[in-house]
């Protein structure tokens, strides 16, 4: 795929993604409060100075939900982004499996490095650990990496970076496609989580080729799902 190939996914197609009432965690996780979150924060933390840094691949792009002082592009330095956790609950259901964004080791991966505002870290901290480990069972999927911005390089925080203690599924682009066609959950769908980021890597000047594929792939399948 070209940086010139459009947006072909569409909120239309999105609307025609059946929408299922599953659940918004696996019910057999024990979730995170405030105390395990703000200890998680400071096992991440210790030591280092200055703006907290993370580094946005998905939905952190377009829809931060924290505070946030500056923000600059960057490239992750031997990741690229892949759509490879399973998922029976949030985007998904145990009827019809999704998928959520992960970074696989290998390559290089654009992005965003945004700083956490100044004087916020805690409240900070806890809504982006909340959101992003949810529970004691994903918890190792924090850790920082080597990005390169700029300024030259540096670490940055970052999530789901070849995830640990979460189901994954190893699929062609074709598979992960057809479940991100169908599947939906608490949270929405798939299809809605994929056009969201698609266009917020537009909106920066972003065009990962894969991304730009699996748009195309998804509209082309509900297309046929719902001919």
């Amino acid at each position: 795929m070209t940086q010139n190939c459009p947006i072909l996914l569409s909120d239309d197609h999105v609307a025609r993604v059946a929408l299922i009432d599953g659940p918004l965690h696996n019910p057999d996780w024990r979730l995170l409060e405030d105390e395990d979150l703000d200890l998680i924060a400071e096992r991440l933390t210790a030591g280092r100075h200055g703006p907290i840094p993370i580094f946005a691949y998905g939905s952190l792009i377009w829809n931060p939900g924290f505070e946030v002082q500056d923000q600059r592009r960057a490239t992750a330095l031997g990741w690229h982004r892949s759509f490879s956790i399973s998922l029976d609950h949030f985007r998904g259901s145990p009827e019809q499996p999704g998928l959520m964004l992960a970074l696989a080791s290998g390559g290089t991966c654009e992005g965003l490095v945004l700083d956490i505002r100044e004087g916020t870290e805690r409240d900070s901290m806890r809504a982006i650990l909340r959101r992003e480990l949810v529970a004691h069972e994903l918890a190792a999927n924090a850790c920082w990496i080597r990005v390169r911005t700029d300024a030259g390089e540096q670490d940055a925080l970052t999530f789901y970076a070849d995830p640990v203690d979460t189901p994954t599924a190893q699929l062609s682009i074709e598979d992960q496609a057809r479940r991100l066609a169908r599947a939906s959950g608490a949270a929405g769908s798939g299809a809605e989580y994929l056009l969201r980021t698609v266009r917020g890597l537009e909106q920066l000047g972003i065009h990962d080729p894969y991304i730009w594929k699996l748009q195309l792939l998804v509209a082309q399948q509900i297309d046929m799902d719902t001919a």
